[in-house]
């Protein structure tokens, strides 16, 4: 499950380096909860939560069955 993570991560990625962030993914869970930690211009961002929530977790959880959450650490 983890380098499918990684994969759809990559699938975000560009997106949030066209704002001047990053994302890095710290671990996934046996109960399919992802943590990923948020870099650069996302780092503390006010919109950080929604992009999290709908940017992030909406793509990882269709591509990758199982995924429970997407949660930032």
């Amino acid at each position: 499950m983890y380098d499918k993570v990684l994969e759809a991560l990559e699938a975000v990625r560009p997106m949030l380096l066209a704002d001047g962030g990053d994302v890095e993914l710290v671990e996934v869970t046996e109960q399919g909860v992802v943590r990923v930690r948020l870099q650069g211009a996302c780092h503390g961002c006010p919109m950080s939560t929604m992009t999290l929530k709908n940017g992030i977790e909406r793509v990882v959880r269709e591509q990758v069955p199982g995924v429970t959450a997407v949660e930032a650490v």
